[in-house]
């Protein structure tokens, strides 16, 4: 009897300690699988077109979007080639001093800046030979709101927590100046952004840079009705200066490149009562353009300090 229970304990051991060895085997295959994930520094960034694998500490990364450059300076990410705009914009200077300047056709260049991340818009060129080159990331402008957007940048950066903590500071300060604002101009003042390009004038609704998300959005400012009827869907609207007295708010910030100011001549002009009552701010339209938070600091202290020292 007793050599008959003995068999079946024995099998039974045999098969525990196989099932064991299996255990220890897959425990330090899939331990094994973690150590090499976590040696080749890199993470899944679920992005606009689908789940990618990027660096999970960037250190040479190339941004094609403009609009997408400030966040990368702000999450104090090496950056190595921008584009153009980026490039012009005094703001960046101490950031991007000696980063080349690319465009999305030049790929020899790109390459032998030897990037490990590359951020773009989807209306870029060579978009599957830039993958090529370095993991490339798209960013639709106006997909998410442009704290958001940060946010977002800051997860694809493995810096989600700083970008936040950023937005979270920075609402409250804006809402905060807009309170002093208002009390300085009144509830109800109205506030137009103009600027001059390229020999056209255009304003600006709510969200298209130009401090647009400040005004309207944080310090809740009013929008003349024109405005708001013209620019708000398109986000801006090209106008004549004949009818620029139509779009003119109580106060007007004029982004400007400095270049094309003839109309400031006209006695159309002239004659807005923003502009006869001095409560015309002009900022320089390369340091405006973009709402990155590089660039929101800086309009931020600019609004704060032009409107609380206005007439």
């Amino acid at each position: 009897m007793k050599k008959q229970l003995l068999i079946p304990f024995l099998m039974l051991l045999v098969l525990v300690l196989s099932a064991c060895g299996s255990t220890s085997e897959d425990s330090a295959s899939s331990a094994e699988e973690d150590t090499n994930t976590e040696e080749t520094g890199t993470v899944t960034y679920q992005s606009e077109n689908g789940p990618i694998e990027v660096p999970a500490d960037p250190q040479r990364v190339v941004v094609l979007s403009s609009f997408n450059a400030g966040s990368v300076m702000a999450l104090d990410v090496p950056i190595v080639g921008v584009d153009s705009w980026a490039k012009m914009n005094p703001r960046y200077e101490e950031y991007i001093g000696d980063a080349a300047e690319v465009t999305d056709e030049s790929l020899e260049q790109i390459i032998e800046l030897d990037p490990d991340l590359i951020i773009a818009a989807p209306t870029n060129n060579n978009l599957d030979k830039l993958g090529e080159i370095a993991p490339t990331v798209t960013f639709t402008y106006g997909e998410v709101d442009y704290l958001t957007q940060h946010v977002e940048i800051g997860k694809l950066l493995n810096k989600e927590e700083e970008a936040q903590a950023w937005v979270d500071d920075f609402k409250e300060r804006a809402h905060k100046a807009g309170q002093e604002v208002k009390e300085k101009i009144g509830e109800d003042a109205t506030v137009t952004v103009i600027e001059n390009f390229d020999k056209q004038l255009y304003v600006f609704g709510n969200n298209w840079g130009r401090g647009t998300e400040i005004l309207y959005q944080e310090m809740k400012l009013e929008m003349p009705e024109k405005v708001q009827e013209m620019a708000q869907n398109e986000g801006y609207y090209a106008l004549s200066v004949e009818v620029l007295p139509e779009y003119a708010g109580d106060y007007m910030i004029v982004s400007s490149d400095g270049v094309d100011t003839a109309y400031q001549e006209t006695e159309t002009y002239k004659n807005i009562p923003a502009v006869a009552n001095d409560r015309v701010f002009t900022a320089n339209a390369s340091e405006f353009y973009f709402n990155d938070p590089i660039t929101l600091d800086f309009q931020l202290d600019f609004f704060t300090e032009s409107f609380l020292s206005s007439n």
